[in-house]
């Protein structure tokens, strides 16, 4: 976790909830206060944070859009029938002996354009080119000399040969090393040692991938339109109709530097969330502006970049502007952080973040609740609740689904249901203070599980079962999300056909 980034970035966001006056702070109080808790709320998740899973058309249009920044690969001799490894997980030699592949056979791509990359490896070393023609993991940092072009063949996409910065194509000749001799030609057939079978074992989907897989003009095109479309005043009109009061809006970080953020995101996501605002005043709907992904990435599954620490910088950089949002009425509250995971955002480094995190909201706004998010990886779901209720206005944000781990896999439709009455039930009981300090939200849910062939009956109880127990949350709920094409993901889908029908 990168305190002093994200303490930056905090401070940088919170003056975008800049209150001019103390008695222009009561006015608001008085008048028109946003919808207050116990809140029913629903995630945009997707919409000003880019999800792949949530909207994987967006990734379409890239160019090699399969071997994105972040994506890890697994190089396969087609001679010598063996893998390429970095020896002792990097800082020596990448060796070509392994009969099988785990995390040493496993290369991080660093994406420059559509064919060239840096290859990054176990220890966070980078492939290079040594005196000798042999491929090493030495350097720290990539540049030129760290630097190959990825040649794929036609109708066999996973196939693949590498052009080192010489010029010339790696080589597998023996099972000892790996060597950049290999001249232009090639039949592709596995008598060819600078032919590799790779094998794709993880990739990331998020607003760092489609930014630099497009490029600054395309990717500001499509993002653009995204923005417009994905998310409209009609959304926010079928959310206050559908007994909804609230919607949790995802950002990156990056918008704090909005219009001019740096590269490679592009601007405009800023001006969406100033319509949000409107959409929501006018629907008397209550906004939480949650920050979910953080310089660095504070969770490996909050997709940001593999080269993240390259960008980490600049946010320091941001101009503190003006902004007119701690005047709406609709500021319902400020999420710090989502999902830190443990064991690398330590607690100490959360809690210091989120002391400074909730002093800078609260240099420009009194009335705003702030929001801590639990840590994932941890059995100590309490470990903050101490520390948070001694915070006037806060929140303790947890998020519970019956998916991610193996207790789930095989509970049937009751046993699923069970579940959320019993153990869900005690875990937010055990997180919730009689004197409401801090509140409880349930930040994100769904109604979705590892049960095959349920019935739409069988999600009906589930949704309701999800309901009555998360209802008790002191601060309220949000389901994860209003729009996903996986289709019980989607809040609008399972409303409108019926799957959830929300109390009055």
């Amino acid at each position: 976790l990168q305190v002093c980034g994200l303490h930056v970035c905090v401070l940088v966001l919170a003056a975008r909830f800049r209150v001019n006056t103390r008695s222009e702070g009561r006015r608001r109080l008085a008048s028109a206060a946003p919808p207050g808790p116990p809140i029913r709320a629903v995630n945009l998740g997707g919409w000003l944070l880019t999800e792949g899973w949530i909207l994987p058309s967006l990734f379409y249009g890239i160019p090699n859009n399969d071997t994105l920044d972040g994506t890890q690969l697994q190089f396969k001799s087609v001679t010598q029938n063996t893998y390429l490894s970095a020896d002792q997980g990097g800082g020596g030699a990448i060796v070509t002996d392994r009969t099988q592949a785990s995390s040493w056979e496993t290369f991080r791509l660093w994406r420059i354009n559509a064919t060239t990359y840096n290859f990054r490896v176990f220890g966070g070393q980078f492939w290079g080119v040594s005196s000798t023609g042999a491929i090493v993991a030495t350097a720290t940092t990539p540049g030129p000399s760290e630097t190959f072009q990825i040649v794929r063949r036609d109708g066999d996409p996973s196939r693949m040969r590498i052009r080192a910065p010489n010029g010339l194509f790696l080589q597998a000749k023996n099972k000892q090393s790996l060597t950049a001799d290999h001249g232009v030609d090639t039949d592709w057939s596995d008598s060819d040692p600078s032919v590799f079978e790779t094998t794709t074992v993880g990739r990331l989907q998020g607003e760092y991938q489609i930014c630099n897989g497009y490029g600054l003009t395309d990717a500001t095109k499509v993002l653009q339109d995204h923005w417009n479309t994905y998310i409209v005043e009609d959304d926010f009109s079928f959310v206050a109709s559908s007994g909804l009061n609230a919607v949790r809006i995802p950002v990156g970080w990056w918008i704090a530097s909005d219009p001019n953020p740096p590269l490679p995101f592009v601007g405009g996501s800023l001006k969406a969330l100033d319509q949000a605002f409107d959409w929501a005043d006018k629907y008397n709907l209550g906004v939480i502006f949650d920050l979910h992904a953080a310089p660095g990435s504070q969770n490996p599954s909050i997709v940001v970049a593999e080269t993240a620490h390259k960008i980490g910088a600049p946010v320091t950089q941001t101009s503190h502007k003006p902004c007119k949002y701690a005047n709406r009425t609709s500021l319902l509250a400020v999420e710090l952080l989502n999902e830190p995971l443990a064991p690398g955002a330590t607690l100490s480094s959360v809690k210091k973040y989120y002391q400074d995190g909730y002093n800078a909201v609260r240099r420009h706004t009194s009335t705003a609740y702030v929001i801590m998010s639990n840590r994932l990886g941890t059995n100590e779901t309490t470990e903050l609740l101490q520390f948070a209720g001694s915070f006037s206005g806060s929140v303790l944000d947890v998020h519970y689904y019956n998916l991610f781990t193996s207790t789930f896999t095989n509970l049937t439709v009751q046993q699923n249901i069970d579940y959320v009455k019993n153990n869900r039930s005690s875990d937010l009981a055990a997180v919730t203070k009689q004197n409401g300090s801090p509140l409880t939200f349930v930040g994100e849910w769904v109604v979705e599980w590892s049960v095959q062939g349920a019935s739409k009956h069988d999600y009906q109880k589930f949704a309701q079962v999800q309901e009555d127990v998360y209802g008790r949350a002191t601060f309220g709920w949000a389901y994860w999300t209003l729009k996903n094409v996986n289709l019980h993901w989607s809040m609008e889908w399972m409303i409108k056909n019926g799957y959830i029908s929300l109390k009055s």
